[in-house]
């Protein structure tokens, strides 16, 4: 059985993760783009060895930040993954989208293909400008992210339908709140990752002229950039971080509801022992 837990940043999808693991003696693999890089670890909100409470994870906190590692790499390494572990049970919790779908769909690249690339967390603005880069006379409009994404990446993509699921015991499961508590709920996790040490964090990759992919596109770490370049204030970086952040929630949630079957639950933060009596129920229902 795999279950695939998604979501926004916030809604208790580490929790609920470890405790489904638990449950059902399972493996929990990581879905996230930007957890998968040694050191970044408060601005991609990646588990605690608290959090994961002796549960096995994989795919975390593995590859140098320096390396352009792509949905193509994931992809080969979780496949292999969930080979080496086909007699158990897999629980895989993240919010890029495009890592899941090319993990548990019939969505296939060219090993050339390298540098395809999610831009996830790129707003439309910055993929408008990349697109002209590549070519000053296209025509795309602004505000059509996916046909931007396609120009960007369609000298990178092959046999790409993405439609057939390649795994027969998927459990899709979204954890969800409202709007409002949502983003509230963004700008407190991003005060406190500015209290736990981001700033640090953030500024040893740039002491240390790290300057990838993955500090580059990662919400927290390019704004700080700005601000310790001198460009932004600290106070501007902040609020541009819960910004992005609120953006990027946003776009997980349209991405999610217009590519899988989503089973989505409501996040009950007074007690979360409910919200996972709910998915357990449901879960056991497909047994």
């Amino acid at each position: 059985m795999i279950i695939s837990i998604v979501g926004p940043t916030g809604v208790g999808k580490t929790k609920l993760s470890v405790e489904l693991a638990k449950k059902y003696n399972a493996i929990v693999v990581n879905n996230d783009a930007m957890q998968v890089y040694k050191g970044m670890d408060i601005g991609t909100a990646k588990p605690t060895k608290e959090e994961m409470d002796g549960v096995t994870h994989c795919l975390f906190d593995f590859v140098d930040s320096k390396t352009n590692y792509t949905v193509y790499d994931y992809q080969k390494d979780a496949r292999k993954l969930l080979e080496d572990n086909k007699d158990k049970n897999i629980v895989l919790v993240g919010g890029t989208g495009l890592y899941l779908k090319a993990l548990l769909y019939d969505y296939n690249f060219e090993e050339e293909t390298k540098e395809v690339n999610t831009y996830d967390d790129l707003s439309n603005e910055e993929l408008y400008e990349l697109a002209l880069k590549k070519d000053k006379n296209m025509d795309i409009h602004i505000n059509n992210r996916k046909r931007l994404v396609r120009f960007l990446n369609k000298e990178n993509e092959s046999n790409n339908n993405g439609d057939k699921l390649l795994y027969d015991n998927v459990i899709f499961i979204g954890l969800t709140t409202d709007r409002e508590n949502l983003y509230k709920r963004i700008d407190d996790r991003v005060d406190e990752m500015i209290n736990l040490g981001l700033l640090e964090e953030v500024k040893y990759f740039y002491d240390n002229h790290i300057n990838s992919k993955a500090t580059n596109t990662a919400i927290g770490y390019k704004e700080l950039y700005q601000y310790f370049d001198g460009n932004i204030s600290l106070d501007e970086a902040i609020d541009l971080i819960k910004k992005n952040s609120r953006h990027y929630a946003k776009r997980q949630y349209t991405w999610f509801n217009n590519q899988m079957n989503i089973k989505w639950f409501n996040t009950n933060y007074s007690d979360f022992n409910k919200t996972i009596d709910e998915v357990v129920n449901y879960i056991d229902t497909f047994k």
